[in-house]
């Protein structure tokens, strides 16, 4: 269990690095395992390279992050000044490159096959590890939340709702979207870096298209814009799909349990289509307006 909820941990801030992108600025991404899978790969090789102490994990953490922010600085150039297609392509065109390059530099990556590597002592200890991702889980929240309450976030916010009215007031709108990306890829890379320690191997499946689809999935179904929204949906979906795997060793119904997996995602999302967060708020708010309706009838007829 203590490595389920690390791993909830760790997919909760990728989930909230996606939830920048999507609900606070209206930017799909595919490829938003580009950044996760840099963080992976920069933190494992420098560990594999190296002494396994604290000084070169950082260091790993510090090349992922410098990368992300060049990639998608360079990505967010490139097309968030048009159409936010562009971005989802491009991004899953970068993901795409990078996962050719990770199976095909063997000297550096092992190919397909992946590797594994130490990591520092400190973080060998699974307890350690849990308090670890959960003390950046809760760091990360705060400093998003934090973000998108500032006024660059209520920028991205006008953005997501009505760009063209942005632009009319004045907002240099690509400037505010590349902060964005460049924000996302930073968190993306450094929850990719948690999920190869907590690993402790390697492969290029992190930059598969399959790992955006999780950061999605947990995005909607916990809530789009909300931040906490996301924590909730990667719990649900990680918990799921243990429980899942797990009645598939025991039961053969349950053998292909994805398809299982893919039904409830339709009937969660077709039953919260605002979310957990969203769908609970919006509850919340229509009770409130039918109490002050009451209220208001009762002193009428009054």
């Amino acid at each position: 269990m203590l490595i389920l909820f690390t791993q909830i941990f760790i997919f909760a801030i990728f989930a909230m690095s996606y939830d920048i992108l999507l609900g606070y600025t209206g930017i799909v991404s595919f490829g938003h395992c580009l950044f996760f899978g840099i963080g992976a790969y920069s933190t494992a090789i420098i560990l594999n390279a190296n002494d396994n102490t604290i000084g070169f994990f950082l260091l790993g953490i510090a090349i992922a992050v410098i990368a992300a922010v060049l990639i998608s600085f360079l990505i967010g150039m490139l097309s968030l000044r048009l159409q936010s297609h562009f971005y989802a392509m491009l991004t899953l065109g970068f993901s795409e490159l990078f996962l050719i390059i990770a199976e095909k530099w063997r000297s550096m990556t092992q190919g397909g096959d992946g590797f594994t590597f130490q990591v520092p002592e400190f973080l060998r200890d699974r307890f350690i590890f849990y308090f670890f991702t959960l003390i950046s889980l809760v760091l990360i929240y705060i400093l998003l939340r934090t973000f998108t309450s500032s006024s660059v976030g209520k920028v991205l916010k006008a953005i997501s709702q009505n760009q063209k009215r942005t632009e009319a007031l004045g907002f240099k709108v690509l400037h505010y979207k590349i902060i964005a990306s460049v924000i996302a890829g930073v968190v993306a890379a450094y929850s990719g870096a948690l999920y190869a320690v907590t690993l402790r191997f390697v492969d290029p499946s992190v930059f598969s298209i399959e790992t955006t689809l999780d950061a999605l999935l947990m995005t909607m179904i916990g809530g789009v814009g909300t931040l906490f929204g996301p924590i909730l949906g990667s719990g649900a979906v990680e918990f799921i799909q243990h429980y899942l795997s797990e009645l598939g060793t025991e039961y053969s119904i349950f053998e292909r349990w994805p398809i299982f997996l893919g039904l409830l995602y339709i009937i969660v999302i077709l039953g919260f289509p605002k979310g957990i967060v969203g769908t609970f708020k919006s509850t919340v708010i229509k009770r409130k307006e039918n109490r002050k309706e009451k209220e208001g009838l009762l002193k009428h007829s009054a």
